[in-house]
């Protein structure tokens, strides 16, 4: 079959339609931006979906994940403020917000942010007493963010997270922290016994206290009782009634021959005293007794009582 110079023609027509459309239809997959440069000047970005551009003018520049990703910063020593050396890693996340500027502000972007968070790792960290890098991680975290996203705002980018992930002391110095803390959990304890020990110290002379206090009240309540027993025998005396000294008299010798009776270290009891004086005693009692009361059990008033005369018998010699 011959072909005729118009067959020709269209055919190379054809070609060069389905050429111009490959070059100028650009599908952009989901979560990339592309960059278009036209003479090797970016002109415009690319968004996911079907993309036209000028064909043989107009090529794809850089393409950028805009996803989400995570740059691992790998090991490192640290010296702390106290001349500590700790061995440190850590991640970061970070997400590309323009494309032109990712692609066109900084060359090799994942070498220049993981860098700049290693820098600034040192930095912070390197800023920090032993103590305060491992109790304060969140902090560090935080400042670490701020910082790294600071610095990389012109970039396009946003430094969305960095975490440290170990702090890793040397073994002779966490050694070292586990002596410490543990003579300072000694240190808690003797405190604690001593504090314990002091209320209990305190407690115990409050309750000295209170007791003497009772005590001294006590003997000051019996005192004025007996002030009052001698007051009260005194204005009988005075008034001659002498069987009130009989019976003050007979009481005070019974109490006393009953405390040596009772006493604990001794067997034998030597009276320096006539038995018949005890006896002679408790008959003044017992004449008292007949003077109140009279022989049929009536108690007789207390003007009759008054009447008759005391009844004070003399020991026998």
């Amino acid at each position: 079959m011959d072909f005729s110079g118009f067959d020709i023609a269209l055919l190379v027509l054809v070609a060069l339609v389905v050429l111009v459309l490959f070059k100028g239809i650009r599908t952009i997959p989901q979560g990339y931006n592309y960059t278009v440069e036209r003479f090797g000047r970016y002109t415009k970005t690319l968004s996911p979906g079907l993309n036209l551009i000028v064909p043989f003018v107009d090529r794809i520049g850089a393409k950028l994940n805009m996803m989400e990703q995570v740059l691992d910063v790998p090991t490192q020593e640290i010296i702390t403020r106290d001349n500590a050396t700790v061995a440190v890693d850590g991640v970061a996340f970070y997400q590309v917000l323009n494309a032109a500027q990712a692609a066109y502000q900084v060359a090799g972007l994942e070498n220049a942010i993981l860098n700049l968070t290693m820098t600034n790792i040192r930095t912070v960290m390197g800023s920090m007493d032993l103590d305060e890098l491992l109790s304060n991680r969140d902090a560090i975290n935080e400042r670490l963010l701020r910082v790294v996203d600071e610095a990389a705002h012109p970039w396009g980018i946003k430094i969305t997270r960095v975490e440290i992930k170990d702090i890793n002391p040397p073994a002779n110095l966490v050694e070292s922290m586990g002596r410490q803390m543990m003579a300072e959990r000694n240190k808690r304890a003797q405190i604690l016994d001593a504090e314990g020990l002091k209320q209990s110290q305190i407690l115990e002379a409050e309750g000295r206290k209170e007791a003497a206090f009772r005590d001294a009240e006590a003997r000051e309540r019996s005192a004025e009782a007996e002030a009052r027993a001698t007051q009260v025998v005194s204005e009988a005396i005075s008034k001659g009634d002498v069987q009130a000294l009989n019976y003050f008299v007979a009481l005070k010798y019974t109490e006393a021959l009953t405390r040596i009776g009772s006493a604990t270290n001794s067997k034998v009891v030597l009276m320096p005293m006539e038995a018949s004086s005890l006896i002679g005693t408790l008959g003044g009692i017992g004449e008292i007794a007949k003077e109140v009361f009279r022989g049929d059990g009536t108690a007789g008033t207390p003007r009759q009582a008054a009447a008759r005369p005391p009844v004070v018998r003399p020991s026998e010699s």
